[in-house]
């Protein structure tokens, strides 16, 4: 469920892009050094947005660090050091995976999911990320498991509270923006989470596992092609408003810093990302340049 909120390269001036690099470079280094080598395999791009957002709050200059990275050992790379949104990033991350490895052993007592919870479940501990984000998901099973009681928004609306409740819940004393953070990160969490399920409609359905949009809407029996051209408006609708939505409070919030690169990941980010998965983009495969 996790790496969708990436920005659009495209359009993104160079130096944007390299600074996003340092946050997401930053992060992997972050995990290493808080909780070790084995978690960095945690690492997605949705907590590297995660940590800007939350670090162009303040006006802190950025410290950074050049290393060679055992991926690209024949070029030098820059890496955030000292920096406490990584830090809550980093935590996030890893929280955020384990609770969704035990979600898919749950789906489909998969032993990937199995081998890589053992792995993660050292680093959890009982703290209130924890136990926020163990009962969220926990919430959220439930109520997949008797989606047919509920519309897509009852349904959604559980990812994108914890979501919202991650974000927010990073700044610790009641600031005026403190909510504008918590709408931002609600919407951005229900686009993660019906985009996903978009995204995996066709496995899930070859499979015969849960997936959301199927469970909802698929009540003759339709193939997946057939039902993805019944429902495609209404998702590609929901999608939209809630990217308007990030977007929209964005601008409310009081950014020191990063202010081009968010923009450019919540206003051409997730619409490129929609395209992809949509399978609409008019480059080849429907990747970025």
């Amino acid at each position: 469920m996790f790496g969708y909120v990436t920005p659009c390269r495209m359009e993104l001036k160079v130096k944007d892009f390299e600074k996003f690099k340092a946050y997401y470079c930053g992060l992997c280094h972050t995990i290493k050094k808080d909780y070790g080598n084995i978690p960095r395999m945690t690492l997605n791009y949705d907590m590297t947005f995660l940590a800007i957002l939350l670090d162009s709050l303040n006006d802190k200059k950025l410290e950074s660090k050049r290393f060679t990275c055992a991926l690209h050992p024949f070029q030098k790379k820059i890496h955030i050091i000292n920096n406490e949104s990584l830090k809550y990033a980093a935590r996030c991350n890893i929280v955020l995976t384990y609770y969704k490895l035990i979600d898919n052993i749950n789906d489909d007592n998969a032993l990937k999911s199995k081998i890589a919870s053992v792995m993660l479940k050292r680093y959890i501990n009982d703290g209130k990320l924890s136990d926020l984000i163990n009962n969220s998901l926990n919430n959220l099973y439930i109520m997949e498991k008797e989606a047919y009681k509920y519309s897509i928004d009852e349904i959604s609306h559980g990812f994108a509270d914890l979501t919202g409740s991650i974000i927010a819940g990073y700044i610790e004393e009641e600031t005026d923006y403190k909510e504008q953070l918590y709408w931002l990160g609600y919407n951005l969490g229900k686009w993660i989470y019906i985009i996903d399920a978009w995204d995996d409609l066709e496995k899930d359905m070859k499979g015969n596992k849960f997936n959301l949009i199927s469970k909802l809407y698929n009540t003759d029996n339709r193939s997946c092609t057939e039902l993805k051209n019944l429902v495609e408006d209404r998702i590609d609708f929901i999608l939209t408003s809630c990217g308007a939505a990030c977007l929209e409070t964005l601008a409310c919030l009081p950014l020191k810093k990063n202010k081009e690169l968010l923009i450019n990941i919540l206003e051409l980010g997730l619409m490129e990302k929609m395209d992809t998965v949509f399978k609409r983009s008019e480059l080849v495969n429907g990747e970025s340049i």
